[in-house]
């Protein structure tokens, strides 16, 4: 039997949906992502290993704190930041293997052929 189609979703859901992928959205952020999935890091170890200055670190921060992507935990004068929502490494994953099947399809015309047949 046939399932009926989904129904579509209200603004309402779609406001925050696409906010959270605003926030991913930017490759500095991503990076950062990157280096958190190792473990918890403070600002001054995000900034060497990011090379971003200080101030745009804290405001990329920030942001993804405030959506839910990243947790923030003050660990005497420091602040450790971690990863609050550790979906976001699926979603991406799913998102990098779309862009790879897409890819090889792309460059599939392209791959060598046997012609010594013909």
């Amino acid at each position: 039997m046939k399932q009926p189609a989904p129904q579509p979703l209200s603004p309402d859901v779609l406001s925050p949906v696409a906010d959270y992928f605003k926030v991913l959205s930017e490759t500095s952020r991503l990076q950062i992502l990157n280096w958190l999935h190792q473990g918890p890091m403070n600002v001054m170890e995000l900034t060497e290993a990011t090379g971003f200055s200080q101030a745009n670190l804290s405001k990329h921060l920030k942001i993804m704190t405030q959506v839910g992507i990243l947790s923030r935990q003050p660990k005497g004068v420091s602040a450790y930041y971690e990863i609050a929502d550790p979906k976001v490494f699926e979603l991406c994953k799913v998102v990098r293997d779309s862009i790879g099947d897409r890819l090889r399809q792309q460059a599939q015309p392209f791959q060598p052929q046997d012609f010594s047949n013909r």
